[in-house]
């Protein structure tokens, strides 16, 4: 299955998604919508489907589903569902989440080899999922056992090195969040809560911005000017889609912008971007 999702595609949040966002980021060019909050394929299907029936091109992605939440064979009835009505347009993502958010969760590693397997059994193909990786052994798992990565609140640099240890011909699909066109503190303000809250809580992201140079005083209360600036490109269109391209330089096949505040210019991002 080959997926035809272009450069840059939108990361929204299932609550603030609709078909009406689908249907003009779809006549604005972008090449995928990634529904985010951990979408249940089982129980949230009737969304997915919904995005899918309203649009003609646009990829669908779950970024991601909770591994979790929903058992392989529950999931992989949902991935026909869909990839059989829809070919080619929808992507099945998934992950382990994280421990403080999951009561379930213990040896996250293995519990995706065996998610894996379980899709496997029902067949779901290798070329339609995706993995929310950091780490570099998830990273390797997602290159051996799926289409590619699905880094989340990373930087270039990460997505370099996730290149790397992926090879050159796996999907690395890179999100980026952005506030668009506010005066400097105002900009920070919403790019720091955005972090803030839940990240810097979250021991999976906060081991990661270690990892890429960042120290205790840069997490400390809210995050550092400097971690921030990292994590959330700030300023006009022009500016965000540097930001954006950094990512495709570094090595990312795709960037999924995610938006943040209120001014959700999408037409002003993709035009820049181009």
């Amino acid at each position: 299955m080959t997926f035809e999702i272009g450069k840059i595609g939108v990361w929204r949040p299932k609550q603030l998604t609709d078909d009406k966002l689908a249907v003009r980021l779809e006549g604005l060019g972008y090449g995928a919508l990634w529904v985010g909050s951990s979408p249940s394929l089982v129980s949230e299907i009737g969304q997915l489907e919904s995005l899918l029936a309203a649009t003609s091109t646009l990829v669908v992605g779950t970024s991601i589903a909770n591994i979790w939440s929903d058992d392989p064979a529950s999931v992989g009835a949902g991935y026909h569902r869909l990839a059989d009505k829809y070919p080619g347009r929808f992507l099945l993502g998934i992950g382990a989440g994280h421990p403080e958010a999951t009561q379930e969760y213990k040896k996250p590693y293995q519990a995706l080899v065996d998610y894996l397997d379980g899709l496997d059994a029902a067949g779901v193909p290798v070329e339609s999922r995706a993995l929310a990786a950091l780490g570099p052994k998830v990273i390797k798992l997602s290159g051996d056992r799926t289409a590619g990565a699905l880094p989340y609140l990373t930087t270039p640099e990460h997505t370099r090195q996730a290149r790397e240890l992926l090879g050159a011909d796996k999907l690395l699909v890179a999100e980026q969040k952005v506030v668009l066109g506010e005066e400097r503190e105002r900009a920070l303000a919403i790019a720091r809560e955005a972090v803030r809250n839940p990240y810097l809580s979250l021991v999976n992201y906060t081991t990661m911005l270690r990892k890429l140079g960042f120290t205790d005083e840069d997490l400390a209360d809210g995050g550092s000017d400097r971690l921030i600036d990292a994590l959330v490109t700030q300023g006009d269109a022009e500016t965000i889609a540097r930001g954006l391209r950094a990512h495709l330089d570094a090595g990312a096949d795709h960037v999924a912008v995610q938006v943040l505040g209120e001014n959700l210019d999408y037409a002003a991002v993709i035009s820049a971007f181009r």
